[in-house]
């Protein structure tokens, strides 16, 4: 690393002064000077807690674990008398302020995206509209498949009726089938879906969502429309969650200044990218807003990009961009609440090209938190970057990841350390569940991970999440959200299935990309979420009991067989995901699975592959040979799955000198000692180690 930089008594990369004091803070107009002994002084007060509460996590999990080491379990007495349980607090409403309808009267599909990737932010962000002819038609979403070569014209038919049926459920005609659309003002059963016209094209609304039919008979598919029907746009991603954290790798200076260019990029609206597309050069930017003439004459103008919040990283990693006073990293979440703030400074005043929060918010995801302390603390946080920014009370908004387990059991506490800033509640099935696992890793062996979804504590999690933020208030000020359908090329299973969601009173999900956005959007439209909330506000919050019944595996004896099976799944999907994350810095991408299914991955995939393989050692029910010979036989499976990657690494055979097999390898064997069975401090160094290499 270059020579560091003194700023107000922190040493700082050079790479993130200059980004800073050149292209940050001067269209703000703040001093540099000046910003940075705010900076130090944020560190000063905040580090050391932040460092506390570290520990305090510690020794909570040596209590628990002495308590199953004796032969007793860590049940809710316990948990109560060593303090990871806290009183539920007195009722209380959420009142938090100045939120943008997209988060808290709006009902529809969230995008999740790595900041690194240029091009992939760009698609989520202009993911708000998608056409759902080209969803439809590209996709397994309906059965078959188009013929290659051109326009299929009976995949086409195809297409054109399912998107049609999906008009008469939700706009439909007062007397006939859109099929028989024939042009003009349509009649409809309910006139006031009419909104707007863009020429002839017409612009509907449903549950809050918008449809614009496209029409233009000049095209193939309207001209052969009887109505001249194009297309079919749905307003689908709504939000979208730009990601700091578990998708991307960023382990030095380097990486978290290119992270924050590209924030930077979307706040000033001029983020752009370039690239090969069929042999020309394709630049993607973001999209403009909609205009469209409204029923009573005037412009009626809809945002055409995402509303965006910024996921931060959590309490534990440090940074090496910058070394503070004594010597030591820096909280990397405290960096991370600093710079993204700074950024959105651009937004909240008005210096962009665009707007992102029309109602005057920045909007932060705040991820692994565990317990009400330490989201207390990040609402101190949240004080401190404001009164450095000279931001009202409460302008930065949180979203909170209920994706562990002491945040899950004492959820209520945790919204009401931050009742007056939170704007989400979000459930995560992998992240959870390996906490689940660590927390409880001396309890017994785990019951396999394909059963985790159907066990007691993972329904009681779900039906408490929703619950309880209806209790608070959610409903009108801000989201309660679902998570990821992770297998982007299985469409129709995701419209079978993923409609549960907006079911359970959830008013945002998770989804792969910009077509699974579009696709998941039907089902915003097929169910109305806010009368959905009506109907099971009044059902009581699940207890405790379920939550914390551990899903240990009772009296089971594994044949040979099932215990390999269950090694080969987890260790082939830390080792294809992990090849990646070390050798190329890729933190979030389509992974082949054991089937050779491509899922959507990211850390928390390995956080549960991993404390799975660790727990199974730690009682016997698998051998370290057993797990070594799994990564061995794997590491083959792995190699070919990504023969076709120039920049691919072969790790079977390069065992000894291959640093993402020996990293694969220690998150399981080190999986016991690591915190809270996260994988990040494992990964960084061997990253690092990597990039220390290719220099």
């Amino acid at each position: 690393m270059s020579e560091m930089l003194d700023r107000a008594g922190l040493s700082v990369a050079p790479q993130l002064a200059s980004f800073v004091e050149e292209q940050v803070l001067p269209p703000l107009g703040i001093d540099p000077v000046l910003w940075w002994q705010g900076v130090a002084g944020v560190f000063a007060s905040l580090a050391p807690e932040n460092r506390a509460l570290l520990a305090r996590r510690d020794v909570l999990q040596d209590q628990i674990d002495s308590r199953y080491v004796a032969g007793e379990a860590a049940d809710e007495s316990f948990l109560r008398e060593i303090g990871y349980l806290v009183p539920e607090p007195a009722p209380f409403t959420i009142g938090t302020e100045k939120v943008d309808p997209e988060i808290a009267t709006m009902a529809g599909p969230q995008l999740v995206v790595p900041v690194l990737n240029a091009r992939f932010v760009l698609n989520a962000a202009n993911a708000r509209w998608g056409s759902l002819y080209d969803a439809l038609y590209g996709t397994d979403a309906l059965p078959g498949m188009a013929v290659p070569g051109g326009y299929d014209p009976v995949r086409g038919a195809q297409v054109i009726d399912y998107a049609k049926a999906f008009l008469d459920q939700a706009v439909p005609l007062a007397s006939e089938s859109w099929a028989a659309y024939c042009g003009g003002t349509p009649d409809l059963a309910d006139p006031a879906q009419l909104v707007g016209r863009n020429g002839e094209s017409l612009l509907l609304r449903h549950n809050g969502l918008h449809i614009e039919i496209v029409i233009d008979r000049e095209s193939v598919i309207g001209g052969g429309d009887p109505g001249g029907i194009a297309d079919v746009i749905l307003e689908s991603a709504i939000t979208t969650i730009v990601d700091l954290e578990d998708s991307i790798a960023a382990v030095d200076a380097e990486d978290k200044v290119a992270a924050y260019a590209n924030w930077l990029g979307l706040m000033r609206g001029d983020l752009a990218e370039s690239f090969d597309k069929g042999g020309r050069t394709v630049t993607r930017r973001l999209n403009a807003d909609r205009s469209y003439e409204a029923v009573d004459g005037g412009t009626l103008t809809l945002p055409g990009r995402s509303l965006l919040f910024v996921r931060n990283v959590g309490h534990l990693m440090t940074s090496p961009a910058i070394m503070l006073a004594d010597g030591a990293e820096a909280p990397e979440g405290i960096l991370d609440a600093i710079m993204t703030a700074t950024i959105a400074l651009h937004d909240l005043r008005g210096l962009g090209a665009y707007r992102n929060s029309r109602a005057g918010s920045f909007y932060v995801v705040k991820p692994k938190m565990h317990g009400p302390e330490e989201v207390g603390f990040t609402n101190r946080l949240f004080d401190a970057v404001e009164d450095l920014l000279g931001l009202d009370r409460h302008t930065i908004k949180v979203g909170v990841m209920d994706e562990e387990r002491r945040t899950s059991a004492n959820l209520a506490a945790c919204i009401e350390a931050v009742k007056d800033r939170i704007v989400f509640i979000n459930t995560g099935f992998l992240d959870r569940t390996g906490d689940e696992m660590h927390t409880a890793m001396r309890a017994g062996p785990m019951i396999p991970k394909a059963e985790m979804k159907s066990s007691d504590w993972i329904k009681a999690y779900e039906d408490r999440n929703v619950r309880i933020g209806l209790a608070h208030g959610f409903s009108g000020k801000a989201q309660i959200g679902k998570g990821m359908w992770a297998a982007p090329d299985r469409m129709a299973d995701m419209m079978e299935q993923k409609i549960g969601h907006p079911r359970s009173g959830a008013n945002t999900a998770w989804v792969p990309s910009p077509t699974a956005a579009t696709l998941h959007a039907i089902h915003y439209h097929q169910v109305d979420v806010f009368e959905r909330r009506v109907e099971i506000a009044c059902e009581a919050i699940p207890g405790l009991s379920h939550l914390l019944t551990v899903p240990v595996a009772k009296g089971r004896n594994w044949t040979p067989d099932e215990v390999r099976a269950e090694l080969d799944n987890n260790a082939q999907g830390i080792l294809g995901y992990v090849v990646r994350w070390i050798d190329q810095g890729v933190g979030c991408s389509k992974v082949p699975d054991i089937h050779d299914i491509g899922l959507m991955e990211d850390r928390a995939t390995l956080r549960i592959s991993s404390q799975h393989m660790a727990n199974w050692l730690l009682h016997g029910v698998a051998t370290e040979s057993d797990i070594d010979a799994a990564f061995a036989r794997m590491a083959a499976k792995v190699d070919v799955q990504n023969a076709g990657d120039p920049l691919y690494r072969p790790m079977s055979g390069h065992e000894a000198t291959s640093l993402a097999y020996q990293a694969a390898r220690a998150l399981v064997f080190e999986g016991l000692t690591q915190p809270n069975g996260y994988t990040e401090p494992l990964l960084h160094a061997y990253r690092a180690r990597a990039k220390a290499e290719t220099r």
